[in-house]
């Protein structure tokens, strides 16, 4: 049994959507919906597949197991609501609603009617990320104690690349990429332990035409299981991504741009012959991921294996894991707490930087492409 799958929003990110789902095996790619009615129908002749302008329309005439929502945030609930009430599952672009009082909603809702629900969350889904998670689930480095998470190159506030609506935020282009390395962290760390365990700062570098509020973000917390969690986001020219775990026995070192992990989990300072062991490791480390890197590339070119390209595409990648999840009624990978909690850390951030009155709620109010 194959999924029949539908893509609703026909902007720039629904072309990975649109692509995976009719090259996933899992997957049948059926339709796609946009208000835009030319749209629409550039895409369904692409992909060819049927088109739509009307949501509810679209309900009604297709026979529909999954929907990939890839439309402005402020529709995303009420979409959302529709879908799951037709029992269909639901996966979401990021943010996955306005707020974190409106994920709570969804959060409800998919409970009440045991309907699956997901967020998309792709670079958790990474070739590095996933390493790191097997490592730590296997006990590598034993209990972790902290995730730490430096994330710099970010896109300016006033930079163009995802669209002019972008500049409506506080953080401008800068705070529309800021989720990623917010639920990075919440999947190698784990969720706060409490809401008020989430303290952020905020800075601001340079001066605006727009005004906005920061470029600049420092937040951390305590994890539910006492694991420290913090993280610096910088908008910059040169990126440097790299998250850096430590456990009980050791740390991993995951270098998000280059897709490799490294393992330390020797006592480097026991003599000179270990300390010299420190480059060792982390030239090994590095050489091994690349290895991998060029194996998985290699794999990709040669065969027209869908299974090679997911494993190099964390959105295919994510698609493959909750189309299987879905099929086997096991827990979404993704679920929409992950959301939630990457809200209320975007919300403490927003707080940060524009100190408002305590108890006012803030709204992202950003439109998904």
């Amino acid at each position: 049994m194959t999924l029949n799958s539908a893509v609703v929003g026909g902007g720039m990110v629904s072309d990975v959507h649109l692509s995976g789902l009719q090259k996933c095996p899992l997957t049948n790619l059926v339709a796609i919906c946009d208000v835009d009615e030319s749209r629409a129908r550039a895409k369904a002749t692409e992909y060819d597949i049927g088109a739509f302008a009307d949501f509810e329309g679209m309900l009604a005439r297709e026979d529909l197991d999954w929907i990939h929502l890839c439309t402005p945030v402020q529709t995303h609930l009420d979409l959302a609501r529709m879908a799951i009430e037709d029992g269909i599952a639901v996966q979401i672009e990021k943010p996955v609603t306005t707020s974190a009082v409106e994920a709570e909603e969804l959060e409800a809702l998919a409970d009440e009617q045991d309907v699956p629900v997901s967020v998309v969350h792709n670079h958790n889904f990474a070739p590095a990320v996933r390493k790191a998670s097997r490592l730590i689930d296997g006990g590598a480095i034993g209990d972790v104690r902290s995730v730490n998470i430096l994330y710099t190159g970010e896109t300016y506030p006033d930079d163009v690349r995802r669209g002019a609506w972008a500049f409506d935020l506080p953080g401008g282009e800068f705070e529309e990429g800021l989720p990623h390395p917010i639920y990075i962290v919440l999947k190698l760390g784990g969720y706060p332990v409490a809401e008020d365990a989430i303290q952020a700062q905020t800075a601001l570098t340079r001066e605006y035409e727009q005004g906005f509020d920061y470029d600049s973000v420092q937040f951390q917390y305590t994890s539910e299981t006492d694991v420290l969690c913090n993280a610096t986001i910088l908008a910059s020219d040169v990126p440097h991504k790299s998250v850096r775990i430590h456990g009980e026995r050791g740390s991993l070192l995951v270098d998000i741009v280059s897709q490799t992990v490294t393992v330390l989990d020797r006592d480097y300072e026991a003599s000179t012959k270990a300390r010299a062991l420190t480059n060792v490791d982390h030239v090994l480390g590095r050489i091994e991921g690349t290895l991998e890197n060029v194996v998985a590339v290699a794999r990709r070119t040669l065969t027209d294996d869908w299974a090679a390209e997911r494993d190099l595409d964390s959105h295919y990648y994510q698609f493959d894991v909750e189309a299987r999840a879905i099929h086997n009624g096991d827990p979404m990978p993704v679920p929409v707490s992950e959301g939630t909690w990457t809200l209320r850390i975007m919300e403490e951030i927003r707080r940060a930087a524009a100190r408002p009155d305590a108890g006012e709620q803030i709204q992202l109010n950003t439109d998904s492409l």
